[in-house]
């Protein structure tokens, strides 16, 4: 379940920052997002999330509140190269780009996406993480006052 728009009159770095936002969403909170988020690229994006979404629940037969944005990749276009006359007969030149932007929907049952992150096993690994962080500066510090000259 896909969209692309090609040629769209925005930057790709511009484009980029606001699909950042909706990278890895579910299809609800990206709309939500895109909604109030105050850039071109919003409501850019947000159209192409309803055509992707429309093309899911038409072609695929998906449900809206199980989709889930599983890639957006922004691409550069093509240039349209201008020019702004300057002092002395010289001129600085004006790029103006545009981009492709290609999203990819996945269809995640809410159900499945909650057993994915289960808090007890979110908890374990950054604690055993802590713990080794805390026990490899206390060697080193003690190795430095040991180092040191007294005066």
């Amino acid at each position: 379940m896909k969209a692309i728009i090609r040629n769209v009159r925005i930057s790709p770095k511009k484009a980029n920052l606001v699909a950042g936002l909706v990278r890895g969403q579910r299809v609800t909170q990206a709309e939500n997002i895109l909604e109030y988020t105050p850039k071109k690229g919003a409501d850019i994006l947000k159209n192409l999330l309803e055509s992707a979404v429309a093309n899911a629940e038409n072609n695929f037969k998906q449900k809206k509140e199980d989709l889930v944005i599983r890639e957006i990749k922004v691409s550069k276009g093509f240039t349209l190269k201008r020019f702004m006359p300057a002092s002395r007969g010289r001129a600085h030149p004006i790029l103006k780009k545009a981009s492709h932007i290609h999203l990819i929907l996945e269809n995640v049952p809410a159900d499945k996406k909650a057993k994915k992150a289960s808090p007890a096993k979110a908890e374990e690994k950054p604690e055993v993480k802590k713990e080794e962080a805390k026990k490899a500066p206390a060697k080193k510090a003690a190795d430095k006052k040991e180092t040191k000259p007294k005066k």
